[in-house]
């Protein structure tokens, strides 16, 4: 059954790399499929969790093979048959440790499973958020360049009816000037966005591959942001998350030094087979550890288990209000960007374009001048990339804010 899934997780992962575009949803889902960070990951996982079913188990018994009181001088030397006390000897032994040992082993191997799974999950929320900013990046570096192409076809209308005005003898040689240097501006422009796309495609091809070369579909999501819901769970960030295990482990490993204080046992159960003239014997015994001197081996073995333990309760306190003060300049930060964002779109844009409708009637008839209209559209080309730039920052600190706080949380 497993093999069916990962052979349709590998159709999956296919069919994506052999689309003709490349959807947001379906960028994440490759960069999860081909990072090799995910792959580690997984078999750390694995390795993890292979490794809890023997813990705290006892080990292996121990098999006794010997001969005992064998002479070696006297007439009887070298002989297995003539000396009473010479028999060949088979026997187990078996150590026994502690109660309290082999609980804090299963527990040190869980703890370090769960770790490693709070570690694959953390990576995985840093591979979408990853994935995603690369994505929207390129998205909106593409809708700048459409933009771009609108304005340079404006640009060629506006020349097209400047000339035309001026073969009329409606308007001065130097008012042709302007059109065409507001072209070269926009030629930069271009110029300097085709080398941004370059770097954006590269930036989402360390996630997707050659999937970056196709072209983009659908839209941004909408990322939902609660924000009472994402301060009331900040506890749970993921990156936090990784000390739940951790802290765990670091008690699990506090237990397994106290439990060498106690003693540990083993049994030894043999066989010895004498000559024929004598008889067999059976022999049992049983050792104890001694823990006598705890105070210099160990106590201090104890001491440091409980600092490395005080260190990550104290490292998770500090990574607390690291998140804390992180959260509140990211939302800080979002909320500024949306009013920006709607300020511009229900005051400034709507005023730089009726700027530009004024001062086109009037140059068209007569009464304004160019520089009046040219100046117009450079105040309404930077109001429409200045609204591409805000619309790109908060698409992306929703990104962020999503992938780590909210979707993050568990």
């Amino acid at each position: 059954m497993s093999g069916f899934i990962a052979f349709l997780f590998l159709l999956m992962v296919s069919a994506l790399t052999r689309a003709d575009s490349l959807s947001l949803e379906a960028a994440i889902a490759l960069a999860e499929a081909r990072t090799p960070d995910v792959a580690a990951l997984s078999a750390g996982v694995a390795a993890a969790q292979a490794a809890v079913r023997p813990a705290g188990r006892l080990p292996d018994p121990q098999l006794l093979l010997g001969v005992e009181n064998l002479p070696v001088s006297g007439p009887e030397r070298w002989s297995l048959t003539r000396e009473s006390m010479t028999m060949r000897k088979v026997g187990l032994m078996q150590a026994l440790p502690n109660g309290a040992r082999r609980r804090a082993e299963a527990d040190v191997a869980r703890a370090a499973a769960e770790r490693v799974l709070a570690e694959q999950h953390l990576r995985t929320l840093e591979i979408r958020r990853d994935t995603a900013l690369a994505w929207l990046e390129r998205y909106y570096l593409e809708r700048r360049g459409a933009l771009l192409d609108e304005l340079q076809r404006e640009n060629g209308l506006l020349t097209a009816a400047v000339d035309a005005r001026l073969s009329a003898g409606g308007a001065m040689p130097a008012d042709a000037l302007g059109p065409r240097v507001e072209a070269v501006d926009l030629a930069d422009r271009r110029d300097e966005l085709d080398a941004a796309l370059e770097q954006a495609r590269a930036a989402l091809r360390r996630w997707v591959g050659a999937a970056s070369d196709v072209s983009l579909a659908g839209e941004p999501r909408d990322y939902p942001l609660d924000t009472v819901r994402l301060r009331a769970h900040v506890h749970e960030h993921p990156e936090l998350a990784v000390y739940t295990p951790a802290t765990a482990l670091a008690q699990a490993e506090v237990h397994a030094a106290e439990a060498a204080r106690r003693p540990d046992w083993g049994v030894e159960l043999s066989y010895g087979k004498r000559a024929a003239a004598f008889g067999d014997m059976v022999s049992l015994q049983v050792t104890m550890g001694l823990p006598l001197f705890a105070g210099a081996r160990q106590e201090p073995a104890i001491e440091v288990r409980r600092q490395a333990l005080v260190r990550v309760e104290a490292e998770r306190a500090v990574m607390l209000r690291e998140h804390q003060r992180d959260l509140e300049v990211d939302l800080a930060g979002y909320h500024a960007l949306t009013r920006q964002l709607e300020r511009l779109r229900t005051l400034r844009l709507p005023l730089a374009r009726q700027a530009v409708d004024y001062q086109l009637a009037s140059y068209r008839a007569g009464r304004g001048e160019l520089r009046g209209l040219l100046q117009a559209r450079r105040e309404l080309i930077e109001t429409r990339l200045r609204e591409l730039e805000l619309e790109a920052a908060r698409a992306a600190a929703a990104a962020k804010l999503h992938y780590i706080y909210g979707e993050g949380a568990r």
